[in-house]
């Protein structure tokens, strides 16, 4: 199976007839996204009907929130995570670092936690000893402007009844 693959990467012409520039974002002159915000969101849609549920603005940029401008929305990568009780989890926004829970039917804010870098990937969830958590990966690899670094950080969920 290996000599296969070889042998059809080697056969493969030298140059590909396209190939991708990077993106080409459209931007003010102060660099933000050149259309009315918000400039990044989450959703809910009906997967029978396509029918909006909600729809919330995703983070933020701290140096307009500074300034007064909130809700903003940011560019994002990276998904959600639901729990069985209804609970999105999703960090996924560059500039503000932020884990955020939202409720799932209503799109309702719940909590926002800090995160040492941007959470620039889908949430996972795991149970240890009856106690959920709830663990992302963080880099600020899409912002050349902020610190380096990367880490796992995991968040302990609230014990159920208490």
């Amino acid at each position: 199976m290996l000599d296969a693959l070889i042998e059809v990467a080697s056969s493969a012409p030298a140059k590909a007839p396209y190939f991708f520039t990077g993106y080409r974002k459209v931007q003010d002159p102060d660099g933000y996204p050149a259309v009315k915000p918000p400039w990044g969101t989450l959703s809910a849609i009906d997967l029978n009907t396509g029918e909006h549920l909600w729809r919330r603005p995703l983070g933020e940029y701290p140096e307009l929130v500074a300034k007064g401008m909130r809700d903003t929305g940011s560019e994002n990568y990276g998904g959600p995570v639901v729990t069985a009780s209804g609970i999105v989890f999703i960090g996924a926004t560059i500039y503000d670092c932020k884990l955020r829970a939202f409720e799932a039917k209503t799109g309702k804010l719940l909590w926002e936690g800090a995160l040492p870098y941007a959470g620039n990937a889908t949430p996972a969830t795991y149970m240890v000893n009856g106690r959920q958590y709830v663990i992302i990966a963080t880099s600020n690899s899409r912002n050349p402007k902020a610190p380096q670094g990367s880490a796992y950080i995991a968040f302990a969920l609230p014990r159920q009844g208490r």
